[in-house]
């Protein structure tokens, strides 16, 4: 049983930086719950707003439905007191209402919902996606607006008014107009999440349109500079959120952006290049070549060495 109401839940998760762990694998591609385990443990020791279990950095679209049950059910299990685990949703309307089932018998506290599994859908179909999945659940539940499943203000505004239970909207799309609507509109409503692709690079100018945290995928394997990154956001440090862009994280984009893919796998290779290997990625993504985790080794051994 969760401890967070919906409303204790967003608050709680636009507190802090917002940890997306990867979901580790053995060289024969199974899940290996004991790294896992062990990895979620030592997460848990920062001061998170929230940690994410099998979401996009944790390679959802890869897992099974019973192997997400069983990754959500090791980071709830693994996590301490306080720490709030949301689980992923997504593909179908009623294959996502069994995920939001499935998250609260694994122990989960709240529901990210992905966008629906391969085809496009209007503003209705949408809304009644996310209608749905929020009276199937008890759960908090955060939608996520990004590929085929672009929310427009007028539609969030519905669904904030439709399901007691939406608590967040996350952004995987850096449409600043929308995003200025959509916060103008519901004000403190809603936690705004963002998540952007390395989603550091755009988290100060963000700031400015409400969104007060975000999903941070470096954390896995530097967590200690994501920290310093997140505080340096929120105290608009822009000299050194500047600084630190510079230094990693836009070199880190470049190789990040050398492959389709590459979002997910260079998180990986950063756990190999940190001495905490997660295994590899799983079909059909690709891991780095030798080459590219070498150069990624290189960056952040030039950081650490600061």
């Amino acid at each position: 049983m969760t401890s967070f109401s919906p409303a204790d839940l967003g608050r709680r998760i636009g507190s802090g930086l917002l940890s997306f762990p990867v979901t580790h694998f053995r060289a024969d591609l199974s899940f290996d719950e004991a790294a896992y385990r062990e990895h979620v443990v030592r997460l848990s020791g920062y001061d998170v707003g929230g940690l994410f279990a099998a979401g996009g950095t944790g390679e959802f679209f890869s897992l099974t439905p019973a192997e997400v049950e069983r990754v959500v059910a090791a980071a709830a299990g693994s996590t301490p007191d306080g720490t709030p685990v949301l689980a992923p949703v997504g593909y179908g309307t009623a294959t996502a209402v069994e995920f939001a089932a499935a998250a609260e018998r694994a122990g989960a506290d709240g529901i990210l919902l992905f966008p629906p599994y391969l085809t496009e859908a209007g503003q209705e179909g949408l809304a009644r996606h996310v209608e749905a999945v929020c009276r199937a659940t008890s759960l908090g539940v955060v939608v996520y607006s990004r590929a085929n499943a672009v929310y427009s203000a007028d539609t969030v505004a519905r669904l904030a008014d439709s399901c007691p239970n939406l608590i967040g909207y996350k952004d995987g799309v850096g449409d600043v107009e929308t995003m200025t609507r959509i916060h103008a509109r519901l004000g403190d409503r809603l936690t705004y999440i963002g998540g952007l692709p390395t989603a550091e690079t755009f988290a100060l100018p963000y700031l400015q349109l409400g969104v007060t945290t975000y999903s941070s995928a470096i954390f896995n394997f530097l967590p200690e500079f994501a920290l310093a990154f997140y505080a340096a956001v929120r105290e608009q440090r822009q000299a050194d959120v500047t600084r630190m862009l510079a230094d990693f994280v836009l070199p880190y984009t470049d190789l990040r952006n050398r492959r389709a893919g590459y979002a997910v796998s260079i998180v990986k290779a950063g756990m190999t290049a940190t001495g905490r290997s997660a295994g590899p990625v799983r079909p059909p993504l690709t891991d780095l070549t030798p080459r590219e985790l070498d150069s990624l080794s290189a960056l952040i051994a030039r950081l650490t060495a600061r």
